[in-house]
């Protein structure tokens, strides 16, 4: 973005919408791939509220399999009718695809093949999948802004559990302290993957505040951001607590760097209020993030010592790894049987799959930041800020499960591939309004 566009960006009141300069580009929805969509929604929608563990006579239909494999057979069948390519070539595709495959040849070398095969099939296809729909799917506009408010308001259900479980006691039971019980659902069933959830999904929200023009709107994403960050907070998760910070910080830093002192101002005077309602204990509890040794639970101690053990099974062996999945035989192979996983997605890599395995994931990663940032720089004018301020939420979450990622054993997990899968179609549909605008420009 040019200076002259960031000091544009500054001299308008944050919390204002902006008042509209030029012609905005239209970019309508395609027909093509409603359903596939629709499938895509449905699917996150049974993924983060897991409404068959609510209902059981849904239990037995396996209703996320049915949206998401039906929206794959249909994204496939529409582009063969139509005949285009069945995917959508790029570097991230490439790189996602490479990983997985580099994944598969693990197995004949793998400590257990069967266990790996089981994950791949079982898990790592399928967050694939859904990468490889959402970076097809969500190719316009309208679809991505669906996506982002389809995200940011299924995690309030998780947001006010999070709240009725500690108004009300709801302890895990036998923890050394006092932590609320997760959410019944994949991906937020303990406390720590539902901080990194909700850290996850609380820059795509302030995405979507700083791109509308609607004051409800906003007042309403307002609310859902503090729900989101009190939620991170009373999880007593430190990597959550560490996610949200950088979080907070990074957008700091941004609205400095366009000038939007008075926002800095409102937001470290909130945050300063904020500091004497923190639940009992929490300072105890974050305090352990440098002093591991005083931590009650003995949590921080031995994920210590775990990651000596990975890194030193990575020296012993950096091409070939443990096999998809098998970091927990590896570990118990270093520093004895103990059946626990490395709580870092970038050693799981590396101890699964050798330093060729992380070096994909690293690569991936960057790709999709930089996906991020040529959208900032290139959707940056006032025609198209939705699309800066999208770029800059995914951009902002990306960082953010860049730091949870040393913290958490997710590698082949769902959480990273939503969120790289976004910022691939925000740059898909950056690159088509950037065609679009010279065809509107021509009488």
């Amino acid at each position: 973005m040019s200076a002259a566009s960031w000091q544009a960006a500054g001299q308008l009141e944050w919390w204002r919408p902006e008042a509209p300069t030029g012609r905005a580009y239209s970019l309508r929805t395609p027909r093509e791939g409603a359903l596939p969509f629709a499938g895509l929604l449905a699917f996150t929608f049974i993924l983060l509220l897991a409404p068959q563990n609510a209902i059981s006579g849904l239990a037995g239909l396996r209703i996320a399999l049915l949206a998401a494999g039906g929206a794959i057979v249909a994204e496939l069948a529409g582009r063969f009718v139509r005949g285009q390519p069945l995917t959508r070539i790029d570097a991230e595709t490439a790189l996602a695809a490479g990983l997985i495959g580099w994944a598969v040849c693990s197995v004949p070398l793998s400590l257990w093949p069967g266990g790996s095969v089981a994950l791949i099939l079982d898990l790592y296809v399928k967050a694939f999948a859904v990468f490889w729909l959402i970076s097809n799917v969500v190719n316009s506009p309208g679809r991505l802004r669906t996506m982002l408010w389809a995200l940011a308001l299924l995690m309030v259900p998780l947001t006010v559990t999070a709240l009725r479980h500690f108004m009300l006691g709801d302890f895990l039971k036998g923890a050394p302290i006092e932590r609320i019980e997760g959410y019944d659902a994949p991906l937020t069933q303990n406390p720590n993957d539902l901080a990194l959830m909700l850290n996850l999904v609380l820059p795509l929200c302030a995405g979507l505040f700083f791109s509308t023009r609607s004051f409800a709107a906003r007042a309403l994403l307002l609310g859902v951001m503090a729900l989101h960050a009190v939620a991170v907070v009373l999880t007593f998760s430190r990597a959550g607590f560490l996610a949200l910070a950088a979080s907070v910080l990074l957008y700091l830093f941004k609205l400095g760097r366009r000038g939007a002192w008075a926002a800095v101002a409102i937001v470290v005077v909130l945050l300063a209020l904020a500091l004497p309602f923190l639940p009992s204990g929490y300072d105890d509890r974050l305090a352990t993030i440098t002093n591991f040794k005083s931590d009650p639970t003995q949590s921080a101690q031995s994920r210590w010592r775990d990651l000596r053990a990975a890194a030193e099974f990575v020296l012993e062996h950096p091409l070939i790894g443990a096999g998809a999945g098998m970091d927990v035989l590896a570990l118990n192979e270093v520093r004895g049987t103990q059946w626990l996983a490395v709580h870092n997605a970038y050693l799981q890599y590396a101890v699964d799959l050798g330093l060729p395995g992380l070096l994909l994931f690293v690569l991936l990663l960057r790709a999709c930041l930089r996906d991020t940032r040529w959208v900032q720089r290139s959707c940056g004018l006032s025609e198209r800020r939705e699309l800066f301020y999208w770029a800059e939420g995914i951009q902002v979450s990306l960082l953010a499960f860049a730091l949870a990622a040393l913290f958490h054993p997710v590698a082949y997990q769902f959480y990273f591939f939503y969120v790289a899968g976004l910022a691939v179609a925000v740059r898909v549909v950056c690159e088509a309004a950037r065609r679009e605008q010279p065809e509107r420009a021509t009488p």
